[in-house]
């Protein structure tokens, strides 16, 4: 049981699985993050990636250039988490449509 709660402190915020989805695959800039989310003040945003980055599963390179240039991207640890989201995505998939079907006929 510890091990889930261990993975559930990871992934525990509201934007967490979306950054991570995000930025499967490639590096990623923080406005771009920020555009991908849409509504998100930056205070949520700029916590949900320190989380993120303390926990060791996404890094931050800061580059020495004005305007600040600020790239995020997956750590091995990082890369490990995204069949969790792969399979996630999948559920929803099947599932997430019979609920709303569900939902819409009552």
């Amino acid at each position: 049981m510890y091990a889930i709660a261990f993975t559930q402190n990871i992934l525990y915020g509201r934007w967490k699985y979306f950054i991570l989805w995000y930025l499967k695959g490639t590096t990623r800039r923080y406005s771009d993050i920020k555009n991908f989310l849409g509504d998100l003040s930056q205070g949520s945003l700029t916590k949900q990636l320190r989380e993120l980055e303390n926990d060791g599963v996404i890094a931050r390179e800061v580059f020495p250039v004005v305007p600040p240039k600020v790239e995020y991207s997956l750590t091995e640890k990082g890369m490990k988490l995204i069949p969790v989201l792969d399979m996630m995505e999948a559920f929803g998939k099947e599932y997430g449509e019979q609920a709303k079907s569900t939902n819409d006929n009552e």
